[in-house]
């Protein structure tokens, strides 16, 4: 296909240059103010929501952490690997 458009291209290989670029452009273009805006409604981007068990959106489970004096619930998931590794330097090569 890219082929075909470059022989069709004319003036030589300044004209098929120039052709090719302002081929390109349009399509970015089109693609840009036509196409886009077209297709972002039917796209879920803006359907967020973010709940707790509150059922509050941003809502914290028990309510607002730390009023009783006690510090918030930390991340209770188990790492399948040993973080201290990232902590030491890596090791020098023997030359």
């Amino acid at each position: 296909m890219y082929g075909w458009i470059w022989r069709r291209l004319p003036l030589g290989l300044p004209g098929k240059l120039a052709g090719s670029l302002l081929l390109a452009t349009a399509t970015v273009a089109l693609l840009w103010y036509v196409v886009f805006p077209w297709a972002e409604p039917l796209l879920p981007f803006d359907d967020v929501q973010v709940t707790q068990d509150s059922g509050e959106p941003g809502g914290e489970p028990g309510g607002e952490p730390g009023v009783d004096g006690s510090a918030p619930p930390g991340d209770e998931h188990d790492l399948p690997y040993n973080t201290d590794q990232n902590n030491t330097p890596p090791p020098t090569p023997n030359r």
